[in-house]
């Protein structure tokens, strides 16, 4: 495990009560409302915020345990934070803020692993600009550069999308999927956004009012999740042959055919919404839609007007967002056998 944490603290009103673990290597995404308990567990970690009671474990070293008076302060805990604004230093040019926190590191990275690190983040072209000087994405993307070149054990990255608009998002996302394929390191993402989460992380843990309310696999937990548009699945896809202007998709399960190309072989995350997925209980004919796949129903949940319709093909975990009124006519309920109609997915880069 990456981390433990068990942690209590109380803020005048609210009380952090949490306890999770997190696997070795990946993303740990923290995602909830806000006031949910995100950033205090960030500060927990980072040693910014010592809690009254509790134990953290971070790579197998202990930097809290209360019980045994034991608190690691932040500077000794070798922990790469970027928060919600870059906070880079005015008065330093790019390549001078990338080299902060090198200097100060115990562990300096070489001259190759500062050039491939400037390179992943595509930064060759900023060395020598002032911060005064650069978009929004920019500065997010040297604030992360700073953070990985002081050699941290684990990287917490606190809604460093959350200042940015729709526009710098779309281009600092991309960045954040090489370093989640790239970096050797533990990630911690804390977001309440729902897209960012499922298409970055690969473990999640659920918050609200400072408690954890569920833990587990991204491809698990985000399904379905209530959203105002729930997503229906998050998959993980290999490209395979392409045909006809449509690339094949295997996922564990079955297969999708799309309009995105990607190189064979590579591996792609799926997004499909719950609402881009119709339920017929025999395979259809004579329509349009590319991908009809055979699934079993695991569990219908209603809500007034409307319903949930848990499925599985394979193993891979679908949720379908239909009427009340077609459960009852077309029988839906666990164990049925039924075709999950996709209408439309959204194909990220792996």
């Amino acid at each position: 495990m990456s981390a433990e944490v068990a942690i209590h603290h109380a803020y005048g009103n609210f009380t952090l009560d949490v306890a999770f673990t997190a696997a070795s290597g990946g993303v740990t995404a923290l995602f909830g409302p806000s006031g949910a308990g995100k950033t205090s567990i960030v500060h927990a970690l980072a040693g910014l915020m010592r809690p009254t009671e509790g134990r953290i474990v971070l790579e197998g070293r202990t930097v809290l345990d209360t019980k045994a008076g034991l608190f690691v302060p932040p500077e000794k805990r070798r922990i790469g934070l970027v928060f919600q604004d870059a906070r880079l230093f005015p008065h330093m040019s790019v390549e001078k803020n990338l080299l902060f926190g090198w200097r100060r590191s115990p562990a300096r990275a070489t001259p190759d692993e500062i050039a491939r690190t400037v390179s992943l983040l595509g930064l060759e072209k900023l060395l020598a600009r002032a911060p005064k000087n650069l978009s929004g994405g920019e500065k997010s993307r040297v604030a992360l550069g700073r953070a990985l070149l002081a050699s941290p054990d684990i990287l917490l990255l606190d809604e460093p999308l959350a200042s940015l608009d729709a526009a710098r998002r779309a281009e600092i996302l991309p960045w954040l999927e090489r370093l989640r394929d790239i970096a050797r390191i533990p990630i911690f993402y804390v977001s309440h956004s729902l897209d960012e989460v499922a298409r970055l992380a690969d473990r999640v843990v659920l918050l609200d009012g400072g408690r954890v309310t569920a833990e587990g696999s991204v491809f698990d937990l985000l399904a379905g999740l209530g959203a105002e548009k729930p997503l229906g699945a998050v998959l993980e896809a290999r490209a395979a042959d392409m045909q006809d202007g449509l690339q094949t998709l295997l996922f564990d399960g079955g297969r999708l055919m799309v309009t995105d190309m990607h190189a064979p072989g590579r591996r792609v995350r799926v997004r499909i919404g719950a609402d881009d997925i119709l339920i017929a209980r025999e395979a259809p004919r004579g329509i349009s839609a590319n991908n009809i796949l055979p699934v079993t129903i695991s569990s219908v949940r209603l809500d007034g007007p409307r319903a949930e319709v848990e499925m599985h093909c394979g193993r891979a975990r679908l949720v379908a967002r239909v009427t009340a009124a077609s459960v009852s006519r077309l029988g839906l309920a666990p164990d049925a056998a039924a075709f999950a109609v996709i209408k439309a997915v959204i194909v990220e880069g792996g």
